[in-house]
């Protein structure tokens, strides 16, 4: 008898043994498995990190962050748009004045004085007249050469820099060996007279494009998004495919490839936009968006040239900082600037 209680309590403690060998092995197991799925997290999330790192290298921009500012960007252009064309010329006139003020205290950084302040007043009166005015293109003509009068008026009277150009200056200058230097009354005045045949009258192309059209969305988004789209399709395809360089010297990441790739994305961007409000009418000039879309893609590619090159001799390496991701606003719509007038120039003789 006792001894069978004996062979019992082995029995049951054999039972526990075994139970908790299964639980250990379980436990074991489930732990390899959380330490696997770790692990393949881990190098997921590595992985993914390296892939977005190479782009960034690539394009030479923080990707994520330029492309949530572009959503913003359209997003308030389309809105824009879609409210009234006044709010879209006032969009206009409100980012001219941004880019003035950028290329304000770009050029105090190497001495040059430009009066912010009447080339603002200039730049907008004549906006606003080319747009509202009567006779458009006189009215154009009448602001840019009001304003080159007065801008050389103003650029010789050797006003001080205001404090806060002083304060942007210095902010600019912080992570550069250079110091602020005073330039001559010939150099002031130069520059401010460049500032007015490069931002008012680019952008007052750009609204004469626009004013008295029947297609005036139409042609808004053409002038807008052509050069933009050029930009995208130059700077994925360059940083893909770009093994041959346009102007090393002056833009080593700006190759062959790129071009290519600006003007197929703003050649089918231009289908997309002539398409969807031109309708059938379209075919009367089929042969436009593609004569549309090679031009903005080698004007713009040359836009973006020449403000690098702008950029190299200031010694800066982007306009501003507003726009995170691209830069500032000057370094948005260079290319916009420069397509203006080409873009209006095409339309106008193809009588759209």
């Amino acid at each position: 008898m006792k001894q069978h209680k004996d062979d019992i309590v082995e029995s049951s403690q054999s039972h526990l043994d075994d139970d908790k060998n299964v639980k250990g092995k379980s436990s074991s197991s489930a732990f390899n498995n959380s330490e696997s799925n770790g692990s393949s997290s881990s190098k997921h999330d590595g992985g993914t990190h390296e892939a977005l790192t190479d782009i960034n290298r690539r394009t030479g921009r923080n990707m994520p962050q330029a492309i949530a500012t572009a959503v913003v960007l359209i997003a308030i252009i389309v809105a824009c748009l879609l409210i009234s064309m006044d709010a879209f010329i006032i969009l206009i006139a409100l980012f001219m004045v941004g880019a003035l003020w950028e290329l304000h205290v770009d050029f105090a950084t190497i001495g040059l004085r430009i009066p912010f302040v009447a080339l603002s007043i200039c730049s907008v009166v004549t906006i606003l007249s080319t747009y509202y005015a009567k006779w458009h293109a006189i009215a154009m003509a009448s602001g840019i050469t009001v304003s080159l009068i007065l801008t050389v008026i103003f650029a010789t009277l050797n006003s001080t820099i205001s404090a806060r150009t002083l304060q942007a200056v210095e902010k600019k200058l912080q992570h550069s060996s250079g110091a602020v230097t005073n330039s001559s009354t010939f150099n002031n005045t130069a520059a401010s007279m460049f500032v007015i045949l490069y931002i008012p009258l680019l952008a007052s192309c750009i609204v004469l494009s626009i004013a008295g059209s029947k297609y005036a969305i139409a042609h808004a988004m053409l002038l807008v998004f052509l050069p933009a789209l050029s930009d995208t399709g130059g700077l994925f395809a360059g940083a893909w495919l770009g093994k041959h360089k346009l102007s090393p010297r002056i833009s080593p990441k700006k190759s062959v490839e790129g071009l290519i790739g600006s003007m197929l994305f703003a050649i089918i961007g231009a289908y997309a936009i002539v398409i969807g409000f031109y309708g059938m009418k379209f075919v009367e000039f089929w042969w436009l968006p593609a004569v549309m879309g090679i031009i903005s893609g080698i004007v713009g590619t040359f836009g973006d040239l020449c403000a690098s090159m702008l950029k190299r001799d200031i010694g800066i390496k982007d306009m501003g900082h507003l726009l995170k991701g691209h830069g500032g606003v000057l370094d948005r719509v260079d290319s916009i600037l420069l397509c203006g007038p080409v873009l209006m120039a095409i339309m106008k003789f193809a009588k759209v």
